[in-house]
């Protein structure tokens, strides 16, 4: 049987996890309307996304954070950031090495 002060714990957790989602929601609805102009505005951008990941895998480890599906989320925004800018480069590099090789 669950007793009452377990009951209003679990909905603790649920209501903070509710707010979390709600404020990477909110963050990402804001990075979606201000999509960056240049390649190198996407880069700072992936930079800050890979410190800000760094960061929270640092409070996790000193234990200041405790919430580990946050910093799992931090981690893999930064991951697929990274790829995705990667990608893109192999793209231009390609792009780049056709033009190149183009008979004039």
């Amino acid at each position: 049987m669950i007793d009452a002060t377990s009951l209003m714990a679990m909905r603790g957790t649920v209501l903070a996890r509710s707010k979390a989602m709600q404020d990477i929601a909110a963050e990402s609805a804001t990075a979606r309307t201000a999509a960056p102009s240049g390649f190198g505005q996407m880069l700072t951008e992936v930079n800050a996304l890979q410190a800000k990941a760094g960061a929270a895998s640092e409070a996790f480890e000193r234990g200041t954070e405790s919430d580990i599906a946050q910093v799992m989320l931090a981690r893999q925004k930064a991951s697929i950031s990274f790829e995705a800018t990667l990608q893109v480069r192999n793209k231009l590099l390609s792009a780049y090495r056709d033009i190149m090789n183009m008979p004039v």
